[in-house]
């Protein structure tokens, strides 16, 4: 863990959903608590290995916080959990199996790019957004 953040999320920066959820995710985290990096950026890269998964095929967003670190579903769950709000209310959504859940979000993974498309490279953050990024 890095003194310069707490909670991190590693998204697949040429899925156009994932760029949509971090999009999302700027604009809803108030606290100004979650920081970012691409999967496939240096950093992301080495942290996605590091948990056993495969950064040239990404299949799901990491979320590491000083609680351990979330993947799929939980990974979502615990976003909306920090959040806070209306969006909090998401974590009563952990009442459903995580076997079941892990299935749902592992379907729209398979297809994200197929349903919303992907670029060629990751997007620059806004200027009031940068200080967010790693890499």
């Amino acid at each position: 863990m890095s003194a310069a953040w707490s909670h991190l999320l590693l998204f697949d920066g040429v899925c156009n959903l994932c760029d949509g959820a971090v999009q999302f995710v700027l604009k809803h985290d108030r606290r100004c608590l979650i920081h970012f990096a691409s999967i496939q950026s240096v950093t992301g890269s080495r942290l996605y290995r590091q948990q056993g998964l495969d950064p040239d095929s990404p299949r799901t967003m990491l979320l590491i916080t000083p609680q351990g670190v979330f993947r799929e579903s939980d990974a979502a769950l615990e976003i909306a959990s920090l959040l806070g709000g209306v969006w909090g209310l998401a974590k009563l959504l952990k009442i459903l199996p995580r076997g079941l859940r892990d299935q749902a979000y592992l379907f729209v993974a398979r297809h994200r790019y197929r349903w919303f498309g992907k670029k060629d490279q990751c997007l620059l953050p806004r200027p009031e957004w940068k200080s967010r990024f790693l890499d």
